[in-house]
């Protein structure tokens, strides 16, 4: 068990979170969400997470956009952004890693991987 370990979960898919949050839950994860881009960074200001989970696709600013002003916040170098996106065609991994994710998880997810995959970017 992880035990007080913060994820933020940036995602404007309302059954996407609930999925993500009950699984990260179940393994003892502390979780706050986000479901547009106005309370990400209301929340991004609030704490510092272990990880951020970051949906690439949102309809007001792109998890790329996203990405980017987390990286530029001191109080938040070091702390890694995994992409979870259905972003899956050729190239799509490379332009997600160079917009500066530390990772990338396939929607969907696969919830038999998911906690390991997760797990593996918390340091």
């Amino acid at each position: 068990m992880p035990g007080e370990k913060v994820i933020f979960h940036i995602e404007d898919n309302f059954d996407n979170r609930l999925l993500v949050r009950r699984l990260l839950q179940a393994y003892g994860y502390e979780v706050h969400e986000a479901g547009n881009a106005v309370a990400a960074r209301e929340l991004l200001k609030s704490k510092r997470p272990d990880l951020i989970l970051m949906d690439i696709n949102m309809p007001d600013v792109d998890g790329y956009t996203l990405t980017n002003e987390v990286k530029q916040m001191p109080d938040l170098q070091g702390v890694p952004v995994v992409a979870i996106t259905a972003n899956v065609m050729k190239g799509d991994r490379e332009r997600t890693l160079s917009a500066g994710c530390d990772g990338y998880i396939e929607k969907p997810i696969d919830v038999d991987h998911f906690i390991d995959q997760v797990a593996s970017f918390i340091r």
